[in-house]
């Protein structure tokens, strides 16, 4: 738990409206939710049309029967309360490595949103109690592995609903430890579920939905990057600003490409180096530079769609049946299925392996100097020294490996739940993946900013735009100019962390999805 010191930024959930900035603010970290006190009453309405389905003996799918192929069997209401514990319990079965803290933030963030949407039937109490430990700094223990994204992410939200009943385990202060611990550090005790809770808190797309909003605002860094590593590259071989020209995209109509386009004119603006060569009579540049507005306009777009997808999942009541309280109904649908989830995660996938690969082929021609003009391998003293050559084989292996990666996650399916659910999205592993994917374009990106920045100081004492020149030095502040060989992994280190920071040029910022 953060120190009294600590600043937090308050964020007040209001379940359908949380826009992508707050949802981007809850997984930076330092916040405090605080639930909107016009959403009690729908809590309260469900809740209470659960109670009277109970009292008055009828039988509804998800309060009082099984689940799953075993729907069909009736529970007493002197075992509700062992049915739901037994669903938390049963369910408990993910596997592999924690989710990292600031995914789990999402994921108790996106569930409080969703149970508040009033549909639910869960005491206002239990939500209550997931924003006090959200707030506490006490987080759930999520095995990333064991959903495949319907009848939502049954297992890892179990392993989020164990903390509720006092089982499995917490991460708090840093520290792991019980549950009950954990409960007692932020002054609750285990919960007894009620009627339909167990199934509530289950049911739901909040991981892969999490997982993807993870990969949605780490594609965003590596995006930006890779507009600026590009922009350095340019320069670097003193290509042409020429198809930056406005009038190229307008003509074609593409969004994401007039708006790439323009953010690059204004982040070379003012430079020496692209006024150097005005005459130099160069006509066309390779692809990999000449046709950046096109492929990181195209990227753009993709990250724009999937974040309205994800905004909006975010904000969704997606667990199963759902309770309308204005006249008592209880409906058995498939809001958890997690398809629009796995399609956002696959073409924000596609998005990140195209800025790796473009970055990777402009990489491969800085060390070209039949293309670029440069000293092969961007290092003086060839020969005795390799310079920059290995460096680009490990960008080619990251690129290479993305490509696999890329394959869609929502084009698989395996039935469960003996053939009842025959049709499952696959969307916690699309939106899982994107983590390792972000990591390797991140490294490949780097390793290309580093490359133009030395290519860049062979054209000294000329100048870069102001802009430009900002991020020269942010790189030569971490990563020294090649004089000759030397262990570079730590500069490759370097670099991803500046390809993965946070905030980049107003004018890349922009482009970045900012709509409520």
């Amino acid at each position: 738990m953060a120190s009294s010191s600590t600043e937090f930024t308050l964020c007040r959930l209001q379940p359908g409206h949380v826009d992508l900035p707050m949802l981007r603010k809850i997984y930076q970290g330092n916040v405090r939710l605080e639930l909107a006190e016009e959403a009690r009453a729908g809590v309260l309405a469900s809740q209470e049309t659960v109670t009277r389905i109970v009292e008055s003996g009828k039988v509804v799918y998800g309060i009082n029967t099984g689940f799953g192929k075993l729907a069909q069997t009736r529970i007493p209401a002197e075992r509700l309360a062992e049915l739901q514990r037994n669903l938390v319990l049963s369910h408990s079965v993910g596997i592999g490595k924690d989710l990292a803290d600031n995914v789990v933030r999402l994921v108790m963030a996106t569930k409080v949103l969703s149970l508040s949407r009033g549909h639910s039937g869960i005491r206002i109490e239990v939500i209550d109690a997931l924003i006090t430990l959200f707030n506490a700094g006490v987080y759930p223990c999520i095995p990333e592995k064991g959903s495949v994204g319907a009848s939502g992410d049954l297992a890892p939200l179990a392993h989020l609903s164990l903390m509720l009943i006092g089982e499995g385990q917490v991460t708090a202060k840093g520290e792991k430890m019980s549950a009950i611990e954990g409960l007692a550090t932020a002054g609750l005790k285990p919960f007894e579920l009620g009627p339909k809770e167990g199934l509530a808190l289950l049911n739901g797309t909040q991981v892969s939905t999490s997982l993807a909003l993870s990969g949605l605002f780490e594609a965003e860094r590596v995006f930006s990057a890779g507009l600026v590593a590009g922009a350095l590259s340019l320069e670097a071989i003193k290509g042409s600003v020429k198809p930056l020209d406005a009038r190229i995209h307008e003509a074609r109509g593409q969004a994401g490409q007039i708006a790439v386009a323009a953010a690059l004119t204004d982040i070379l603006n003012g430079s020496d180096i692209v006024t150097s060569h005005a005459d130099c009579g160069r006509v066309q540049d390779p692809y990999s530079i000449r046709c950046v507005p096109q492929v990181m306009g195209a990227c753009l777009d993709n990250l724009h769609h999937a974040a309205r997808i994800l905004r909006i999942e975010a904000n969704a009541a997606s667990d199963n049946p759902l309770v309308f309280s204005e006249n008592g109904d209880v409906i058995s649908g498939g809001n958890f299925h997690a398809e629009p989830v796995a399609f956002a995660a696959d073409i924000i996938a596609l998005a990140v392996a195209e800025i790796g690969a473009i970055s990777e082929r402009r990489m491969a021609l800085l060390l070209d100097t039949g293309l670029s003009g440069l000293p092969p391998f961007l290092v003086n003293d060839g020969g005795v020294n390799s310079g920059f050559m290995i460096a680009q084989v490990t960008a080619a292996a990251l690129a290479s490996e993305n490509k696999s990666l890329a394959h869609p996650g929502s084009v698989d399916s395996l039935p469960t739940s003996a053939n009842q659910e025959d049709h499952v999205s696959m969307a916690t592993y699309a939106a899982r993946r994107l983590g390792d994917m972000c990591f390797n374009t991140s490294v490949v990106v780097g390793i290309e900013a580093m490359a133009a920045a030395q290519g860049i100081d062979f054209h000294r004492p000329l100048q870069s735009s102001s802009t430009l020149e900002n991020e020269m030095s942010a790189i030569r502040e971490n990563v020294a100019f090649l004089e000759k060989d030397r262990l570079m992994a730590p500069d490759v280190e370097m670099m991803r962390l500046w390809a993965s920071r946070e905030h980049w040029p107003a004018a890349i910022e922009a482009l970045l999805p900012s709509f409520a």
